[in-house]
């Protein structure tokens, strides 16, 4: 896609596609997605996605600029999925670890997309939504607006970076994520303790926990820390 702009008045497609489908933001964004997961980055093309559509490919400027807008909403459609099937309780910690652990679960869903995705700042609706909630829970426990933007900063980051993490790894052919999982078994549980003492000592831990992700773990560390920290607070007042 180019820098071309439809103004917003002009963007609704009335008449249906050759596959008798009425195009929509949506539409195109829950189609983009799916043609990522199948074939990547390079799937984001108007040639590529209008074939998919049934539609002229110059049809799509009517709602993205160009395939970067594009990429942004569909970013923007991954965070509002998260958001959609997450519910407060009212206690800050259950409920970040909650949506931390579902905004991972969202990343594996759609690697690919995920890996593409995970550093980009939308600006739209559903981030938008996400940054108010979350700063919202922490403000609520009682953290004052700095340590509440620290808490934020490092618990969506965290969630964002093991989400591309292991994205990436679930991206990978099988056979390379099997090979890859054996290596600690065939090469890191057989390292002597004399030349390698502490892979020795933990080396049946290593073989158990490193074929899984590590973000439910890192995510309780995490929250864990914002306690303490919270406790301090509260307890100096």
């Amino acid at each position: 896609m180019s820098d071309r702009v439809v103004p917003a008045a002009d963007r609704r497609r009335r008449r249906p596609t050759k596959q008798g489908v009425v195009l929509s933001e949506e539409l195109i964004v829950a189609t983009a997605l799916r043609l990522i997961e199948e074939h990547g980055a390079e799937a984001l093309s108007v040639r590529r996605l209008g074939r998919a559509l049934g539609a002229d490919p110059s049809s799509l400027y009517r709602y993205f600029r160009h395939t970067d807008d594009l990429m942004l909403a569909i970013a923007d459609e991954l965070i509002g999925r998260t958001l959609r099937t997450w519910r407060p309780t009212g206690d800050w910690r259950a409920d970040l670890r909650d949506l931390g652990l579902r905004m991972h679960a969202g990343a594996l869903a759609h690697p690919r997309a995920a890996v593409l995705s995970a550093y980009r700042v939308t600006g739209r609706v559903h981030e938008i939504q996400a940054v108010e909630t979350i700063l919202g829970l922490v403000r609520d426990a009682g953290f004052p607006d700095s340590e509440a933007v620290r808490v934020y900063h490092a618990f969506v980051d965290q969630a964002l970076a093991f989400g591309a993490l292991d994205s990436a790894s679930t991206a990978l052919p099988k056979a390379a994520r099997d090979a890859e999982s054996a290596v600690w078994e065939a090469t890191y549980a057989r390292l002597p303790a004399g030349t390698h003492p502490h892979i020795a000592a933990t080396a049946r831990h290593l073989v158990a926990d490193m074929r899984r992700s590590s973000y439910p773990a890192a995510l309780d560390l995490l929250l864990d820390a914002a306690a303490a920290r919270l406790a301090e607070i509260q307890g100096r007042t």
